[in-house]
């Protein structure tokens, strides 16, 4: 990480080739892109309102370019993953989208948080398949320890809950993915970067295929004792 923004080259294998991959701090530059990724990955029924637009991202390179994070693949950008310093409270952890993230403005960023909010995680659909998701997620982990943070924190979305919400409330529903006795696109990649379950959160966020819930998962620093 060099003048506030994080930078990392590396490859990864497709079809036995090295491919090579560039995860850095996303600017100005990127926005249109990352606005068409928006797109891509969360199609109606998501409501379009709630995709990037410019002066959210402008408010991210702004205040917190650490965590404002895009992937390239051979120079196209794959994705990108967005957050923002904050304190949580265990003990009170109900909240929204909309609270914790400023409706994605972020500007109620704080440089002394003990916790890294995860705003979005967006990765383009014929990238997915290559891990994008994953190695954005590792690289906040890598800003989480930088930063001395306790935690890395999130709502994950449950698109999957409304096929059987008619059986089970939320939370069974968290459980029954956990135990793996049901997928889950989004609850289950969030458990194979080694997110953990804190609780599921209702009315956090307008989603249809969630039933408006989500589903609160963290990563805790390896490196910090509380």
């Amino acid at each position: 990480m060099q003048n506030g923004s994080y930078y990392k080259e590396m490859y990864i294998v497709s079809d036995s080739k090295p491919v090579p991959v560039v995860i850095r701090s996303y600017t100005q530059e990127d926005f249109e892109e990352l606005i068409a990724i928006q797109a891509e990955c969360f199609p109606p029924p998501f409501p379009k309102d709630l995709w990037w637009n410019k002066e959210q991202l402008l408010s991210h390179v702004t205040r917190f370019p650490k965590g404002a994070l895009c992937v390239e693949v051979e120079g196209e950008i794959a994705g990108s993953m967005t957050g923002l310093g904050t304190n949580f409270d265990p003990a009170h952890p109900d909240h929204t989208w909309s609270e914790a993230t400023d409706d994605g403005y972020i500007r109620n960023h704080r440089p002394d948080g003990d916790t890294l909010y995860i705003v979005d995680i967006s990765v383009r659909p014929k990238f997915r398949k290559l891990g994008m998701g994953q190695l954005l997620m590792q690289s906040m982990y890598h800003v989480v320890i930088q930063e001395g943070m306790v935690r890395l924190l999130g709502g994950g979305r449950m698109p999957g809950y409304h096929k059987v919400a008619s059986k089970m409330n939320g939370k069974e529903y968290l459980d029954t993915v956990v135990k793996g006795e049901l997928h889950d696109p989004v609850i289950s990649f969030l458990l194979r970067c080694g997110r953990t379950p804190v609780t599921v959160v209702k009315d956090y966020l307008e989603d249809e295929e969630s039933c408006n819930y989500g589903a609160l998962m963290e990563w805790r620093n390896p490196f910090c004792s509380l």
